[in-house]
């Protein structure tokens, strides 16, 4: 079953990115790299939970 999750950037705490994932393949947290406008750069973005 797909969820719909939140990311937030690790190092500045903003919430900017929805996607969803498949919770039965990836049962951890999900990271990516993704652009953050207040750092104008690439950053980490960790799942939070809702």
């Amino acid at each position: 079953m797909r969820n719909n999750i939140i990311l937030a950037c690790v190092e500045t705490g903003e919430r900017l990115y929805l996607t969803n994932k498949n919770q039965r393949n990836t049962p951890e947290r999900l990271e990516l790299k993704k652009y953050s406008p207040k750092l104008r750069r690439r950053a980490i973005f960790r799942e939070i939970k809702k």
